[in-house]
């Protein structure tokens, strides 16, 4: 049986101020072609379709024509809700969108419910965990205690004991949407730690062919049975580095998993830069990022006039701008009041005009302003007692 396993769509996020949603447009686009390509039995959509629970207009609009054209191809599609969705709304009209073809597990109650498929080796046993916020499915999954592990470890208990009613030689898949241990994290998944222990060890998903996981946006083999796909796109800069697919996996008769990556396109290349202004603008060696979306740190040892502006003339899509003075003395530990104990009024405002440029201290002129400022002030406050 062929699965396209693949999640964390979030439908309706942009990147930094640019608008994705033709780029996720292109991605369902992709996604379609692949299924009818490759002849997908079943695509696997492990969470967070959209980016938050109440997604603009746009995103549901997509959303919809997606599920139409899967369910116009007659390929079975299951879907589970992740810690950016509404489990409430993705699970809107489940039971009737069932008979098309879509299977939405957004009810933790509904875990040892599988979607069963069938090829000419069996029967083929589908369970969709949707994310599970410790708090909140506790006591409703007979949870030890309120943490990550717990509960995802009571609903697969769950599911291992409703796969051991079913008949011999059912091979199962689990879609779970959790951060499982050794897994690389990126800067644009939303912390899911509040409730419990963070990670959830691969083992929980022991006794089952495969576990298709969402959550971690860079596409990763945790082991040979549990993997994840990953974002279609790029949501962060740290994930310049990331290869962006989807899983084909086929299930073999006796359970057996080989897996293959199906790239997904790409809208603009990422790229990190860092140097001193000037290199960044002249250096040979960035020409091959001038079409790329950027984010540039510069080291300049003073901030440089117009940086942006002047990075723009090169580098047209530069997004993000950062600085990282060359040569600037870290402060360490120390408390806010410890750093400025025992310093003047105007020694604090020259290191502010300092930090503020992003390194060289005030010269002459802007030390006299300042002092002539705090002469001001001085002299207000004693006219203002003066009258009291």
């Amino acid at each position: 049986m062929k699965l396209l396993h693949t999640s964390d769509w979030h439908l309706g996020r942009s990147f930094h101020r640019v608008n994705l949603l033709g780029a996720q447009a292109d991605f369902v686009d992709h996604l379609v072609e692949t299924v009818r390509e490759h002849e997908i039995d079943a695509v696997l959509v492990a969470g967070d379709v959209y980016d938050r629970a109440v997604p603009p207009l746009p995103a549901v609009e997509l959303y919809d024509r997606a599920l139409h054209r899967l369910a116009d191809l007659g390929v079975p599609t299951v879907m589970i809700s992740g810690n950016h969705d509404s489990a409430r709304r993705l699970g809107v009209g489940a039971r009737l969108i069932d008979r098309a073809g879509i299977h939405l597990r957004t009810d933790p109650a509904g875990c040892a419910d599988p979607v069963v498929l069938a090829d000419v080796h069996g029967d083929v046993a589908l369970y969709g965990l949707p994310y599970l916020e410790p708090a909140l499915v506790k006591d409703q999954l007979g949870a030890e205690k309120a943490s990550h592990r717990a509960v995802l470890g009571a609903a697969m208990d769950r599911v291992r004991a409703d796969l051991a009613t079913r008949a011999p030689g059912t091979r199962s898949v689990v879609l779970a949407h959790a951060f499982v241990a050794g897994g690389q994290a990126s800067e644009s998944e939303r912390d899911i730690a509040v409730g419990g222990v963070e990670a959830v060890p691969a083992s929980v998903f022991d006794g089952v062919d495969y576990a298709a996981l969402g959550h971690l946006h860079g596409c990763q083999t945790i082991n040979e049975r549990v993997r994840y796909s990953g974002s279609p796109l790029a949501y962060s800069f740290s994930e310049a580095d990331h290869r962006k697919s989807m899983w084909l996996v086929e299930l073999g008769a006796a359970g057996e998993i080989t897996a293959e990556r199906i790239d997904t396109p790409v809208p603009r290349p990422l790229a990190r830069l860092r140097g001193r202004l000037e290199e960044l603008l002249e250096g040979a060696s960035y020409s091959a990022y001038e079409d790329s979306w950027i984010e540039a740190t510069l080291t300049d040892p003073v901030r440089p006039e117009d940086p942006m502006a002047r990075l723009t003339t090169r580098f047209p899509h530069t997004l993000s701008l950062a600085f990282a003075p060359e040569g600037r003395k870290e402060e360490g530990a120390a408390s806010y009041a410890q750093r400025l104990k025992g310093r003047t009024d105007q020694e604090i405002a020259e290191d502010f005009v300092a930090h503020v440029r992003g390194g060289g201290i005030a010269d002459e002129a802007e030390r006299a302003v300042l002092h002539g400022a705090f002469e001001d002030v001085r002299a207000e406050d004693s006219r203002q007692e003066t009258h009291r």
